[in-house]
């Protein structure tokens, strides 16, 4: 027996309950649209018709907070870092002293990632 035949089928059992529960919702979910539904959502802060200018009435244009700047660079910090630790983790004995002044290499530049992260008052939640 082939090796990738039970991970194939394990993909094809994961796509087919994928397909189908997104077609069982939309076929027996409610079906109650009100305008709110409707408008665009984008983290919280009012849509406007013409983003780049500002909309109507308004030529400085709309602003983001830095905070949902600086929340998304957190999570990329801690996606990046969990990446290269957990192989790291798994393979520390045969990488040697090599492999440890990588790592300390790297967790020296995330620390300087959250060091600017918790100077711009990223971590300090509202």
């Amino acid at each position: 027996m082939n090796i990738e035949v039970p991970t194939l089928v394990l993909g094809a059992v994961a796509a087919a309950f994928g397909v189908f529960s997104i077609f069982l919702a939309a076929l027996i979910g409610p079906k109650r649209y009100n305008r709110a539904k409707l408008e665009a959502y984008e983290c919280g802060i009012e849509p406007t018709p013409h983003a780049v200018s500002g909309g109507p009435g308004n030529g400085a244009g709309q602003r983001f907070p830095v905070k949902y700047y600086l929340t998304a660079m957190l999570f990329i910090i801690f996606d990046i870092e969990i990446v290269f630790l957990y192989p790291w983790a798994v393979h520390f004995d045969a990488l040697g002293v090599f492999g440890l002044a990588a790592m300390a290499l790297f967790i020296f530049n995330v620390s300087v990632a959250y060091a600017y992260e918790w100077r711009r008052g990223g971590l300090s939640w509202d």
